[in-house]
């Protein structure tokens, strides 16, 4: 799993991290004792992983280079080989001036002859909220570090969207504070950061009272399984129906498979055409083969799966039929085949589920910022959109975001989407709202495949989907 299983779930972009320091004044914690203490987080982790060895600080004029000097002091003062090279001067009169100051030990050239030559690289030169592309003399210093401590974030990843600016290093440590950034989440920032470590600076948390992010690291925090009453019964407990195709037969066995061990009371698959396939699947499973129109007759079939091996002329004639019922539907696979270009045909859909492919099929190409794409898009329908991925991303129309960092690489699996889908049915059929469902079934999605391990299929999953709620259920 992820490397930061235990930090808080609230993230914060650049600006908010801004916002967040400059309150913190106010409330008794004055910037240059932030500074003191991002200084002596760094060089405490530093000193916890790395014997003493040649260090290069390589600072730059703002507040993040301010840490570095912080650090620069603390490491030389424990006897370490220490030398800061700089990057312009501090604005006077800024936290890292003084910061600066302070710092008594060498100082040497920004070159990559001066990088090359440390055994390592402290990388303090531009924090997240990165304004330019990091090219030229920075880029080419960095590139010649052979081992890298980034401070905040390597310089040249953007911390709002975890992308990387011209060129950013490959750290083996980060150093970050008071809350982790989207960045940190987000590929290929995850990557870059190397093992990332998030230091308590004494920011006072009341800062998030007004800085109120709507970004959040996905855990079990944000919303809560839920646990059949006494009096519970099986329509109680959710009808999700999944239209099935006739070739692509083992998809809508998997999303109803999901569905089940997710918790939905009855599954049915829905099969005008391949039904005695579907018959001969799990003993547990309802299988019709009634027309689209009698079964939405019936108001207990609440929750709908829409797309996995339908095909895409079954999908463009069922879907919109769906969500003139008012149906709660989760569209995918061959959904976004058969709206392709057309957003609005989402509309009143309760989860769309594309990877990225699938979602630049109908809303356009989403990069640089997969996370402001995902959330216009489901702004723009109404409806949460769940972007696939190793760093999912699951975004409401209110605005609110989480990032997954639950799934292993081995749930890069045929057929792993479908389970996924059927599960957010069988979530929203026991009464999850939409938002909260997805990011559930993403994290216990994830959660299931590491239970299982290397050498996954997607059959394995629903199974092991029971284990990852008993882990947070017994937690709880």
């Amino acid at each position: 799993m992820h490397n930061y299983p235990h930090y808080p779930p609230e993230l914060l972009t650049p600006e908010e991290m801004a916002r967040a320091d400059s309150l913190s004044p106010q409330r008794g914690v004055p910037g240059p004792v932030l500074m003191e203490h991002a200084g002596w987080s760094v060089a405490r982790a530093i000193r916890r992983k790395f014997a003493p060895c040649r260090t290069l600080v390589l600072a730059g004029p703002g507040n993040n280079g301010g840490d570095g000097y912080v650090a620069a002091r603390l490491l030389a003062e424990q006897g370490w080989p220490v030398a800061v090279a700089p990057l312009g001067i501090p604005r006077p009169g800024s936290d890292a001036a003084p910061a600066a100051a302070r710092w008594r030990g060498p100082r040497v050239d920004f070159t990559d002859d001066q990088a090359r030559g440390a055994e390592l690289v402290i990388d303090a030169v531009f924090g997240a909220g990165l304004t330019r592309d990091v090219e030229g003399l920075v880029a080419d210093v960095l590139r010649a570090a052979r081992r890298v401590v980034a401070v905040d974030v390597p310089s040249g990843l953007d911390g709002a969207t975890g992308e990387v600016r011209g060129y950013a290093p490959q750290a083996v440590l980060t150093v970050t504070f008071f809350r982790l950034k989207p960045g940190h989440l987000l590929l290929p920032g995850r990557i870059l950061c190397g093992k990332t470590v998030l230091a308590d600076i004494g920011l006072p948390t009341s800062v998030l009272d007004e800085v109120r992010p709507n970004t959040f690291a996905n855990c079990p925090s944000l919303w809560r399984v839920p646990q059949p009453e006494i009096t519970a019964h099986k329509y109680s407990r959710g009808h999700v129906t999944i239209l099935g195709g006739a070739i692509m037969t083992g998809a809508a066995r998997l999303a109803a498979s999901g569905a089940r061990h997710g918790g939905a009371g009855l599954v049915t698959i829905d099969a005008s055409q391949g039904a005695d396939v579907y018959r001969a699947g799990e003993p547990g499973v309802i299988v019709t083969s009634a027309p689209l129109e009698d079964l939405l007759q019936d108001a207990r079939r609440h929750v709908w799966v829409c797309g996995p091996g339908l095909g895409p002329a079954e999908a463009h004639a069922a879907l919109p039929r769906l969500l003139e019922a008012g149906r709660a539907v989760v569209a995918d696979a061959d959904c976004f085949t058969a709206f392709a270009h057309e957003p609005d045909a989402f509309r009143r859909a309760a989860v769309l589920t594309p990877h990225l492919g699938e979602f630049e099929r109908v809303f356009g190409n989403p990069k640089p910022d997969r996370l402001s794409a995902a959330r216009k898009a489901a702004e723009r329908i109404g409806a949460v959109l769940l972007l696939k991925g190793a760093d999912t991303i699951i975004a409401a129309p209110d605005g609110r975001a989480a990032i997954n960092t639950s799934a292993p690489p081995w749930l890069a699996t045929a057929g792993a989407g479908d389970v996924l889908a059927g599960l957010i049915a069988g979530l929203l059929g026991q009464g999850m709202p939409p938002w909260e469902a997805a990011a559930a079934a993403a994290w216990l999605h994830g959660r299931a495949a590491a239970l299982v391990g290397a050498g996954l299929v997607a059959e394995d999953i629903p199974p092991a989907i029971k284990r990852a709620i008993a882990e947070i259920t017994s937690n709880s």
